[in-house]
């Protein structure tokens, strides 16, 4: 059993809340911190919390907390994560690790020093059809992956804080990029170096300083790419989709808005739908298992299951820290309108991994380009030919 000090009482603070006291049912939140006393006490009601506080170190340093679950928002992790490391207490932290890279590596470099548990909570690396999607992928269904884009997209966060870019660090980039990046970067594979982003970002809606629609490209050192699309301004819910290339298959997946869960209602008996939902009426597409759905409970498993192995969890400090990079390169790409590298101070990946670019033969000749079945029944193949380059065509009746 894993005792808690969940650091924030709102709206993600509930859902891992839902998730830590539903998945394992053996753990157990046992202080709750929160700025406002009246939303500490309610938290505390609702979720039977024996403590509750609105002084942080008094919820971290409590005698019977274990672990501190960080659901605070962004200016605030590294106060958070600073006193985990004083009071050596095992700390996990929500996405984004820092406002940006430097906040993130001093975390990084804290926790180690200090030796205690880190966790990155990146949930929508936990997901199941990305989990059964990441294990075909490292079986080698897709074979050597070339391109992996993730896109999240909805009408903009809950909270007064994610709007305010000094408090939130930026806007949807950090935001739903966070989450678009790792999970490209783990498709392509997190040993592999990414090298450059190009960006666009525009403030096209929102009355606010930060971006609310942002397209990335990620280069990776083994000449693959991650693309993310990701906005606060696309209306009709929550839209969650990636997908994946490689040179021997291509996997596409949807993991909200539309999964095959249609319903139509006038509105006049519903109410909650499903996350970030606009509307409770006309056709909707509510979702079976948000908790389940959106990772959270595969993630605690993950992170518990590692704390009691003694092992590192999928998702640790370092990876939210290379999450910061790239995004550091996407933001300095979005102003200078160019190729921007990303400084990875620490990287504990491959080195110099070129390109590689294979070739399949057809006989000692010809290099095969491609073979496909006509509609009039004969088998064109495309050839290059090894020596001269030169391409030809050839039909096989």
């Amino acid at each position: 059993m894993q005792r808690i000090s969940m650091l924030g009482s709102g709206f993600i603070g509930r859902f891992y809340a839902d998730s830590l006291l539903g998945q394992r049912s053996r753990d157990k939140i046992v202080s709750i911190y929160s700025r406002r006393e009246e939303t500490a006490q309610k938290f505390a009601a609702d979720y039977q919390v024996p403590h509750w506080t609105t002084d942080i170190e008094a919820s971290i340093a409590h005698p019977d907390v274990d672990v501190v679950c960080i659901s605070l928002p962004n200016n605030l992790h590294e106060v958070a994560v600073l006193l985990c490391c004083k009071h050596k207490k095992g700390v996990i932290c929500t996405k984004p690790l820092g406002r940006n890279a430097a906040e993130a590596k001093r975390m990084l470099e804290a926790v180690e020093k200090a030796g205690i548990f880190n966790g990155y909570l990146e949930d929508l690396v936990y997901t199941p059809k990305f989990l059964k999607a990441l294990d075909s992928v490292k079986n080698g269904a897709l074979g050597k992956i070339l391109w992996a884009k993730s896109r999240e997209t909805h009408p903009g966060p809950h909270s007064e804080w994610f709007w305010d870019k000094e408090q939130a660090g930026g806007g949807c980039i950090l935001d739903l990029g966070c989450h678009c990046v790792e999970i490209a970067r783990s498709f392509i594979g997190k040993d592999i170096k990414p090298v450059e982003v190009m960006c666009w970002a525009d403030t096209q809606v929102k009355p606010i300083d930060a971006e609310d629609h942002a397209i990335g490209l990620v280069k990776y050192e083994n000449g693959a790419i991650g693309q993310f699309e990701v906005s606060w301004t696309f209306r009709g819910g929550l839209d969650l989709r990636d997908e994946v290339m490689g040179t021997e298959g291509t996997i596409w997946i949807n993991n909200f808005l539309r999964t095959g869960f249609d319903m139509f209602t006038t509105g006049k008996g519903a109410d909650y739908v499903a996350e970030k939902a606009e509307s409770n009426s006309g056709w909707l597409f509510p979702v079976g298992d948000e908790l389940n759905d959106l990772g959270y409970n595969h993630m605690f498993t993950d992170m518990f299951a590692a704390m009691e192995q003694n092992r590192a969890p999928q998702e640790s400090f370092y990876d939210g820290y290379v999450v910061n990079a790239i995004l550091d390169a996407a933001y300095r790409s979005a102003d200078s309108r160019q190729w921007e590298p990303v400084k990875l101070e620490i990287w504990r990946g491959r080195e110099n991994v070129g390109k590689d670019v294979s070739q399949q033969e057809y006989d000692a000749q010809y290099y095969l380009v491609k073979e496909e079945m006509t509609h009039y029944g004969t088998k064109k193949l495309i050839l290059k030919d090894k020596v001269s380059g030169a391409i030809i065509e050839k039909v096989i009746d």
